[in-house]
């Protein structure tokens, strides 16, 4: 499923490995029973190698972290929110291009 450098968000190590990073942090709502949430995994794993040590993705899957799904109103998977600071910069609802995404890690790179 997820490579090895894309984070298994929870609600324990959600602060630490979300709010508390010195990059940027894309984190993915996802649940086992999505199409298009399956669809973009493979777009994550290879953003997740292009972006390492300037960005990083993560993955919370809402059906195991509905507390992370509520806290942040999400409605619709897959929706994909980019943290910076601890801030949610941007919010993507649904499947994106990867260059779509790569514009929106960029941004928060720059």
């Amino acid at each position: 499923m997820a490579a090895d450098n894309i984070i298994t968000a929870t609600s324990q190590n959600f602060p630490s490995e979300v709010l508390s990073s010195t990059q940027p942090v894309l984190v993915d709502f996802w649940a086992e029973w999505c199409g298009p949430c399956k669809m973009l995994g493979p777009v994550l794993d290879e953003l997740a190698t292009e972006y390492t040590g300037k960005a990083r993705i993560a993955k919370v899957n809402i059906d195991d972290h509905q507390d992370l799904a509520a806290q942040f109103g999400i409605r619709a998977i897959p929706t994909l929110l980019l943290f910076k600071g601890g801030q949610v910069i941007e919010q993507v609802v649904g499947l994106k291009s990867k260059r779509d995404l790569k514009s929106s890690l960029d941004r928060a790179i720059a």
